[in-house]
């Protein structure tokens, strides 16, 4: 198969070398398969127009092909871009100098050429439009400004990897190996197994533990006032109707907006801001559980035991 990889100026460095890397190693690793070989990736680096050379995020000149090359691809790769900040990220993915790029991506969705983009990628796939009335993840610390500006699209923040409609996406940074995996796997989950095996790669179905509720919070004033509400009152039994008193709104107001902003509920927010606190003090302290649990708010260690089992998916 055919893979053209997208580098624009700008790349995410260790993203398009990622993806790159599991790729190649695929092909190296393909063999010591026993039984019938799987195919080799055709694996082709291509800029937007005739472009012959980007310059990565970092300052480092990458050689590419002329996009036609993408043309014929039996999957069109688009590794991240360097800007983390959320309104440079959203100004680059909107800017003018990027048209080309966005209906380059356009385009090939109307061919049904599969697409697949990670981290700050996926908001430049969101603004080609490739992702509307799809399942997208992205990364998880930018998760409330992508659901505030593609309403089309449905976010689903935990997974680490999602496919839709032949569009695959895949969470934040180092996720790219995730992603590069997935297209492996798609042609030979042996294979794919073995390349993880051989590049000491983790199977990671969701980003939830490396979730940070206040990264989160911190886009919505509102959000970021009940989590402080929160943590401010963390050993305590809290009530939704308190919270949205004191900060001066209606619960239904508070609800909205989180649900809005984060994806979830209040209590959900408070039920992670308490498991965050708790895998703190087991991490940092010698208190048994039920000491950590009237810490975060439980009386018992039973419900803080199930939340720990049941992470922040």
């Amino acid at each position: 198969m055919k893979v053209a990889v997208l580098a624009l100026d700008g790349v995410f460095d260790s993203g398009i070398s990622a993806v790159l890397d599991v790729l190649h190693t695929a092909n190296a690793l393909r063999r010591e398969l026993p039984g019938a070989t799987p195919p080799a990736f055709d694996i082709r680096t291509v800029g937007v127009g005739a472009r012959r050379r980007v310059r990565s995020g970092l300052g480092h000149r990458i050689d590419t092909e002329p996009a036609r090359e993408a043309e014929d691809a039996g999957l069109l790769v688009l590794p991240a871009l360097t800007e983390r900040r959320p309104s440079a990220l959203l100004e680059a993915v909107s800017a003018p100098e990027r048209r080309t790029a966005r209906r380059m991506l356009a385009e090939a969705r109307e061919r049904r050429t599969p697409l697949a983009s990670s981290c700050t990628g996926t908001f430049l796939l969101a603004e080609s439009g490739v992702l509307d009335g799809l399942r997208a993840t992205t990364s998880w610390w930018l998760a409330p400004v992508f659901r505030e500006r593609y309403r089309r699209v449905t976010l689903e923040e935990t997974r680490m990897v999602t496919t839709s409609d032949g569009v695959t996406t895949a969470g934040a940074a180092f996720s790219h190996l995730d992603l590069a995996l997935s297209v492996v796997a798609g042609r030979s989950p042996a294979l794919a197994d073995l390349v993880r095996h051989y590049l000491v790669v983790d199977d990671r179905a969701s980003q939830a533990a490396y979730m940070i509720p206040s990264a989160m919070a911190r886009h919505e004033p509102l959000v970021a006032a009940f989590e402080r509400w929160v943590r401010a009152r963390i050993e305590e039994p809290l009530s939704i109707a308190d919270a949205a008193r004191d900060l001066g709104v209606s619960e239904r107001t508070l609800q909205r907006t989180m649900a809005r902003t984060l994806g979830r509920s209040p209590i959900r927010l408070v039920q992670d801001l308490r498991v965050e606190q708790a895998e703190h003090l087991l991490r940092t302290t010698a208190l048994p559980l039920a000491a950590v649990a009237r810490r975060v708010g439980y009386e018992s260690p039973g419900p803080l035991r199930a939340l720990l089992r049941r992470g922040r998916a």
